[in-house]
């Protein structure tokens, strides 16, 4: 019997030899597989169906419908064992259009113990994404369909799913790049564009983006670098991080300056929870600075302004993210093309689980409109 990895490998190879064929041969489940992968408001279905389907093929023995070894029955599995021991590494590897977190943990699916058969309501949205994913349990249980036969047909989808989105990117940049314009974008102009983008829905990765990309466009003049960017899903206990943006001195590992971005308010509590974080750590570092997309409450801005004098030096401070954007620009105004790309190179590496992909279209599709209308 093959190990799980080999499993994935095999159904990958599998598909990618078959891409215009379907793999399956009703086209109501070909319908439900593509239903399941293409929907961009829950991502949870389509790693659900995978592991589900990997733990089938690596023990036959088992009730595909019984991802919860809380069920107590022999026939059971720890579904969410196979998602994060395999599924994640296989997607990251292959860069598939699913979420980098286990599907185990979404509120439909975590804590239970009963068998997932079509009748169940698992109370998420859209409900069709768990019916299809449930049928599709099903016909592999009743043995309409192989387990082998539907992981490869799912792998299928995904790469054609993935594919398209990379050509979408590929045929957007490229009206970047043919665009012919000689004049880069002012800095307001700039700040223009990183407002709308950051208008946009689901959003909230964005002001991470934008620091890091200041820093990465200006490290040489500022002696400073970032520290590679922790999953937009992990808390910082997780991670070990003391926010969601580290500065070190260049060729040093030490963190001088922590960011941390809120699209609310910064409360006090926040404040005092970044402090419980620098103890924590045992860190002595020069700044913990807050960026919000929301206003700033002049108290909560005096308190933070308290902690240097009670720490013994180290400065909290609270900036609203487009202020410090606009304040990066003019103070390095020659380099704001290079921020520009920085950030839209930061935007495009993002997974999916962090940035989706609607979010990286409209800003190319906001960029072409601005720098179209210098040329114009």
């Amino acid at each position: 019997m093959e190990s799980p990895s080999e499993i994935l490998d095999i159904a990958l190879t599998t598909a990618s030899a078959h891409l215009d064929d379907p793999l399956v041969d009703a086209l109501e489940t070909i319908e439900r597989v593509k239903y399941v992968v293409r929907n961009e408001q829950n991502r949870a279905g389509v790693r659900l169906l995978m592991a589900a389907l990997l733990a089938k093929i690596h023990q036959p023995e088992i009730d595909i419908r019984k991802p919860y070894t809380e069920i107590g029955t022999s026939d059971a599995y720890s579904g969410r064992t196979y998602d994060e021991s395999y599924i994640t590494d296989f997607i990251m590897k292959h860069n598939l259009p699913c979420n980098h977190t286990t599907a185990f943990l979404t509120p439909a699916l975590r804590n239970r113990n009963i068998t997932l058969t079509p009748d169940i309501n698992l109370v998420g949205r859209p409900p069709k994404v768990y019916e299809d994913t449930l049928q599709l349990l099903t016909e592999v249980h009743t043995g309409q369909v192989s387990a082998e036969a539907l992981l490869a047909e799912t792998l299928r989808s995904l790469i054609l799913y993935r594919d398209y989105k990379r050509l979408r990117l590929k045929v957007l940049l490229e009206g970047l790049n043919t665009s012919g314009n000689s004049i880069p974008l002012s800095a307001e102009a700039i700040v223009t564009l990183i407002q709308q983008h950051l208008a946009t829905p689901h959003s909230s990765r964005l002001p991470v983006l934008v620091v890091a990309a200041a820093y990465g466009s200006a490290e040489k003049y500022l002696g400073e670098r970032f520290l590679p960017l922790h999953s937009h899903n992990a808390a910082d206990r997780q991670t070990g991080a003391l926010g969601d943006l580290e500065v070190t001195l260049i060729n040093e590992s030490r963190v001088v300056t922590s960011y941390e971005m809120k699209t609310r308010r910064v409360t006090q509590d926040d404040i005092d929870l970044a402090l419980q974080k620098i103890v924590t750590h045992g860190a002595r570092i020069d700044n913990y600075i807050f960026i919000t997309t929301d206003v700033i409450d002049r108290e909560v801005s005096d308190y933070a302004r308290s902690i240097y004098e009670a720490t013994g030096g180290i400065e909290v401070i609270i900036l609203d993210c487009i202020g410090f954007l606009r304040h990066f620009l003019h103070l390095f105004h020659r380099l704001r093309p290079q921020f520009l790309d920085k950030y839209q190179d930061l935007l495009l590496e993002e997974p999916e689980s962090a940035v989706r992909q609607e979010l990286k279209e409209a800003f190319l599709i906001l960029r072409k409109a601005a720098e179209s209308g210098i040329q114009e």
